[in-house]
């Protein structure tokens, strides 16, 4: 309760199965990873040999005479999730071409419908070709800097030879009143039982089954009222006073307290990886930003001043 945060086969759909593969392929985080070979090498192509292939990029199928090319499978692959590219090339390399296919087919009957000249769709698809010119610029600015030495020096800096983070095993027991807190904490004092009297009273039932106990925990993990009362009491010793949080009041026993070790390299690699890329990625932003001439107006034409809301005004 106190915590920050609360604790195969292919669609029959071939409609449903290219959504789903432009969901996909547009949900992958291209900027956040490194070009990718698959996971698993995919299998001839028909008419292609396993030890001499004929065409350095072969047509894998065609959709009312459209090619689909090896690479566009490649492609395709590269930018799924990695627990998808785990599959094995016999599942894998002939669904994604099937999707490529759902995909080809619904464009181009798409196309065949004018729907490529409606205004709106001509904005979209504007407005996605200027993401992915700029995704792609970032993405070769910001790949050769995201590199394995990059990775560990942040380590080094944010983790070696520091010593690790203090934990805390506490109990509680959480009411809705200071009226109740108060007098569980008299209780208490008389040598009351603290498990008893959190299963008699706490209304968070997670922790009150065990008692009141809610383990070790980080002074990051607990909302800030809490973590302080806990990280303030002695070993053993519990909160004189009733705590105020968001949750309600809480009585508070801190039972003793550890030093954990820093995490290994390999534990936190992929996120200090992800900071360097989010990092990356605002440094060229904000230098683009810089390079240009930025103009804002409000909704009626007059210039953006310091002092104005960034929020345009409510619908009447």
């Amino acid at each position: 309760m106190p915590h920050s945060q609360d604790c195969s086969a292919r669609s029959p759909s071939r409609l449903l199965a290219a959504v789903a593969i432009l969901g996909t392929l547009a949900a992958a985080p291209a900027l956040a990873q490194t070009p990718k070979t698959p996971a698993t090498k995919a299998p001839a192509t028909p008419g292609q040999s396993t030890t001499a292939p004929t065409q350095a990029d072969p047509v894998v199928a065609t959709v009312d005479g459209k090619p689909i090319h090896f690479s566009d499978v490649r492609a395709a692959i590269n930018s799924l999730p990695p627990q998808a590219q785990t599959m094995s090339p016999q599942q894998l390399y002939p669904t994604v071409i099937e999707q490529l296919v759902d995909e080809t087919a619904l464009l181009q009957v798409a196309r065949k419908a004018n729907f490529d000249k409606d205004p709106a769709v001509q904005r979209a698809m504007e407005t996605a070709a200027d993401r992915a010119l700029a995704s792609a610029f970032l993405g070769k600015i910001v790949r050769p800097q995201i590199t394995d030495e990059a990775v560990k020096a942040k380590y080094d800096q944010e983790y070696a030879g520091k010593p690790g983070e203090t934990e805390v095993h506490a109990r509680h027991i959480l009411v809705n009143d200071e009226a109740t807190a108060k007098k569980i904490i008299a209780e208490l004092q008389k040598g009351g039982d603290f498990a008893a009297l959190s299963k008699q009273y706490s209304k968070d039932p997670g922790a009150s089954a065990q008692g009141g106990d809610l383990g070790f925990f980080k002074k990051s993990d607990m909302v800030p009222e809490f973590a302080d009362a806990a990280f303030a009491l002695k070993d053993k010793e519990i909160s004189p006073v009733p705590v105020k949080s968001q949750f309600g009041w809480h009585v508070i026993q801190t039972l003793e307290r550890r030093t954990t070790p820093p995490p290994s390299f390999e534990q936190v690699h992929d996120e200090l990886r992800q900071q360097l890329v989010q990092a990356a990625i605002q440094k060229e932003v904000n230098d683009a930003v810089a390079s240009v001439k930025v103009e804002k107006f409000n909704l009626d034409g007059s210039p953006v001043q310091a002092t104005d809301k960034a929020a345009p005004p409510p619908a009447k």
